[in-house]
């Protein structure tokens, strides 16, 4: 196998490709893998401008997803929402997601798309935040989609306490036709969402949480945590209401997480989805033995691609994404690409072959050697 020079490793030596085996949907668990989106290479994708998006690769890896069995939350943080997509790119990702999602089935089963309020920056009240969900959750809906009620940071703005919350979340859930799920993002995700839910601890912020939950349970599905502490979303699993999930996004601890009652919602599903498939089978049979042999490789990996600051994992996330071949080209939108080190990104390269997960070791090689080339040899 080829051997490369990595910044920071010196000589490393590529493994023999790792065969998946592909299953059916999991059975005992929902596992939905939040997808990236594939920029144009040739779009002007610089920062602060319109998102240019190759949606025919951007589709395509959908379908690559679901043929894995897994479903898709689209329009999210992993798609750059909120760094580099802007809404008219959101919403016609929504639109042709869930339309590529009915040639496999039902695209309410199959994708899940963010609803917020960031088209509408210049929010000046709580009834404009609502009106901002409003009109995203209507056009998920007629796309036939999923929802998922992403946190906003025009109500992390605005909002004076918990009560301005649970008014915003009461009125957007009364208006849900179908049940949703809700997303509590932190703030190592998105510093402008410090104290949502009314507190910066995390403790109080949680019982509002739940609350609020309670109040409206008919039409919560479940909750998706993205904290990174596996304690605090154990307990807060125990305290929802009968029947409502919680999908983890603990992009550190999914292993045990998943293993222990969570469903999953997922960045890193994105880029080891192959082993997240082949691993949510091994639970489904009830085999921990290859569920934790899968999975323990993908943990420093995913580690590495989260480490702070964590809003960057998606470079690591569309850097794999090219090395594997699922994209042509390693260019995002907003210029991203730039986000992380050639130093960090040699460290994923090396951590994503211990984990089994370049399918073609010499295309990876020939792309992170011409990578290597750019930044000086």
């Amino acid at each position: 196998m080829s051997t490369l020079e990595l910044p920071g490793f010196g000589p490393y030596t590529v493994a023999e490709p790792r065969t998946w085996p592909k299953s059916g949907p999991p059975t005992s668990r929902i596992a939905y893998a939040a997808a990236h989106v594939v920029a144009d290479p040739r779009g002007d994708n610089g920062p602060g401008r319109p998102a240019a998006v190759d949606w025919d690769a951007t589709i395509a890896f959908r379908r690559h997803l679901w043929s894995l069995g897994l479903r898709v939350a689209d329009a999210m943080d992993t798609a750059q929402r909120n760094m580099g997509l802007d809404w008219a790119a959101c919403r016609e990702l929504i639109q042709r997601s869930a339309a590529a999602a009915a040639e496999f089935g039902a695209p309410a089963d199959l994708v899940a798309c963010g609803a917020g309020t960031d088209h509408r920056p210049d929010a000046a009240t709580l009834d404009d935040v609502v009106a901002a969900y409003a009109e995203q959750i209507a056009t998920i809906r007629s796309a036939g989609a999923g929802v998922i009620v992403m946190a906003s940071r025009q109500l992390a703005a605005l909002a004076r306490g918990a009560d301005d919350y649970f008014a915003v979340y009461g009125k957007v859930l009364g208006e849900a036709d179908r049940p949703v799920i809700l997303h509590w993002l932190g703030e190592m995700f998105d510093p402008n969402l410090r104290g949502y839910w009314g507190s910066t601890d995390v403790a109080t912020a949680t019982q509002s949480f739940v609350d609020l939950i309670a109040a409206h349970r008919d039409r919560v599905d479940g909750v998706k945590v993205s904290l990174l502490d596996a304690d605090h979303e154990v307990a807060l699993r125990a305290a929802l209401p009968d029947g409502v999930k919680l999908y983890t996004g603990d992009d550190f601890h999914y292993p045990e997480l998943i293993a222990s009652g969570s469903h999953a919602l997922l960045g890193i599903f994105d880029a080891i989805a192959p082993a997240a498939a082949a691993a949510l089978a091994a639970l489904d049979r009830g085999d921990m033995t290859a569920y934790n042999e899968i999975l323990a490789p993908t943990v420093p990996l995913s580690r590495t691609i989260f480490e702070a600051p964590t809003f960057h994992y998606k470079t690591g996330i569309v850097f794999l994404a090219w090395l594997a071949g699922h994209q042509d080209h390693f260019t995002m939108v907003g210029g991203a690409q730039a986000a992380r080190s050639i130093t960090h990104l040699s460290k994923v390269f090396r951590l994503a072959d211990q984990a089994g997960l370049l399918p073609d070791p010499d295309l990876a090689v020939r792309r992170m050697r011409a990578l290597l080339e750019v930044h000086g040899g």
